[in-house]
């Protein structure tokens, strides 16, 4: 017997319903076939509404729906009286909640990898990158490779040489991948059991990761957003305002794009009292900062030597309150009285604690609560701008980095160097210094373009033990590329050995200490095969 009362439909009602409803009489549905605005209109009414959804759409909706095609036909409806709600609730009230109800897949298609980074800021959306580990970066587009062509830098008198050495270095980029595929092909022979194509595959990935710190910041990348009309109005917002060029002109396209499809979200994004006013505060914030910290720190100050990754704060006494939280739930007495019995336990009593809390973790998909937020750590890294890429998309935690130049040196990986390829690698890298230092007095933002990925930048990352716990086991990975395998297994050391946190380190069981492997895709690539074999028989 069920405990949810079905609601009564008369047969027209049902007829309509059944068009944009998945069922008519459970409790849970989905909405399908509507415009996103008006999916968030409903839900905007719904909150004030004491009517069912579905009995809401029929009362208050239907009226302005087109139900004269065909049933199997996406379904049409006014947008009209949907914007004229939101501009109630969501406008004139500021309740911004409602922008969370409505979604849009969007294609960003040809951004520099400088703008790729500004694209991934917002943590309440979803991302997609192009891989340099999967695309051959010496195609090309319209006859040309694929980097950002800034307007300004074009047209003023560097704007030759910009085009001709961010060429060379292209150049450079595809003559290096077939011969570090043939030194591969070489070092690693094919395994009789592989077919040609998973050997190709994991040839390929092994090349383009060991060359893609050739690439310049300027090349091109695609990336898939799926995001609310919140998510979309911050990003719009920040990039309005961002001091590089691109991000402003791309935040204008955006805008054009996503108002066909949820235009009352993001109404006050260009208002001048609005959206422009928040724009402006970003922008002055960003200016005043950069003057002040250029007085306090000038240009001629010299970093101080430090490790590549450098735990910089976390709490000495986190174990004891994780330990406290993981017992919270299954209690009835206040977090101080927990607390101070788990201080008084001995060490093998805690470690019950979080062997029962953590239990038998058969992969890394398996997590533990959120009791690990409790403990947090702080990291100064330093690592190549291909890595940061990478490590930058983990969203669940706080990051911010320093602005891309040689100033840190590279990262030649030792394939390259074993290869024989160091002089052409090194050649290349001062090409790109040397773009750099011509453009940055003129284009201070702009000369980072120039920049290749296997220099060095400086970034803070700061996270708790649960978002560790995922990020670590990821990307100590043995696919995983090696400069952010090398980071973090040695954030891992550093949470077992500095701060003593042994018993959370041991926690994250995934984390893969082994060396290199040989070719990081190999058997990656051998499970995708069996799976389309699985598929296919």
């Amino acid at each position: 017997m069920t405990v949810y009362v079905a609601e009564e439909w008369s047969p027209e009602e049902a007829d309509v319903l059944r068009r944009y409803f998945t069922n008519l009489d459970g409790p849970v549905f989905a909405l399908v076939n509507l415009p996103e605005v008006v999916k968030g209109a409903l839900f905007a009414r719904y909150s004030r509404s004491p009517k069912s959804l579905r009995r809401l759409f029929l009362d208050e909706f239907v009226n302005e729906l087109d139900i004269s095609g065909d049933a199997s036909i996406d379904a049409t409806i006014g947008l009209r009286r949907a914007e004229e709600l939101y501009d109630r609730v969501f406008f004139e009230y500021g309740d911004d909640s409602v922008a969370q109800l409505g979604g849009v897949h969007l294609a960003c298609e040809q951004a520099s990898n400088l703008l790729t980074k500004v694209l991934e800021w917002g943590r309440l959306m979803s991302y997609l990158e192009q891989s340099t580990r999967y695309i051959a970066y010496d195609s090309r587009i319209g006859g040309r490779y694929r980097y950002h062509r800034d307007p300004d830098v074009l047209s003023s008198g560097l704007g030759t040489r910009y085009v001709g050495d961010l060429d060379r270095i292209f150049d450079a980029y595809a003559e290096l991948v077939p011969r570090m595929q043939e030194f591969f092909r070489d070092r690693f022979p094919k395994d009789p059991a592989d077919s040609d194509f998973v050997y190709r595959q994991a040839i390929r990935a092994k090349a383009f990761d060991a060359v893609r710190g050739v690439l310049p910041a300027a090349s091109l990348s695609n990336v898939g957003i799926y995001g609310t009309g919140q998510g979309y109005e911050a990003l719009l917002l920040r990039m309005r305002a961002h001091p590089l060029p691109e991000a402003r002109t791309y935040a204008d396209l955006m805008l054009a794009e996503l108002r066909k499809v949820i235009p009352s979200f993001l109404k006050r994004v260009d208002l001048p009292e609005r959206g422009g006013a928040w724009s402006d505060y970003l922008a002055d914030r960003y200016t005043a900062m950069e003057e002040l910290a250029g007085r306090l720190f000038p240009a001629e100050v010299v970093p101080q030597e430090a490790p590549t990754v450098a735990l910089v704060d976390f709490d000495p006494e986190a174990e004891v309150k994780v330990v406290a939280s993981m017992l919270y739930p299954f209690t009835s007495l206040p977090e101080t009285q927990i607390e101070a019995r788990v201080r008084a336990m001995a060490v093998d009593e805690r470690l019950d604690v979080v062997h029962a809390y953590v239990g038998e973790r058969a992969n890394r998909r398996h997590k533990p609560g959120r009791a690990l937020e409790r403990a947090h750590y702080r990291f100064d890294v330093l690592a190549d701008y291909g890595a940061f890429r990478d490590l930058q998309r983990h969203r669940m935690l706080t990051i911010e980095w320093q602005p891309l130049t040689p100033r840190h040196g590279y990262t030649l990986p030792e394939t390259v160097r074993a290869a024989g390829e160091t002089p052409a690698f090194h050649q290349t890298m001062e090409r790109s210094a040397e773009l750099y230092e011509a453009l940055a007095d003129r284009f201070p933002v702009a000369a980072s373009y120039a920049v290749s990925l296997a220099y060095r930048v400086r970034f803070v990352m700061d996270f708790n033990a649960r978002e560790a716990m995922h990020l670590l086991e990821l990307r100590t990975g043995p696919q995983g590329h090696p400069v952010y395998r090398q980071v973090g297994q040695q954030m891992h050391r550093l949470i077992a050995e500095q701060a003593g946190h042994r018993a959370l380190a041991e926690a994250m069981r995934f984390v893969d200490h082994a060396p290199e492997p040989e070719l990081e895709r190999l058997e990656a690539e051998r499970r995708a095969e069996a799976r389309r074999s699985g598929s296919d028989a």
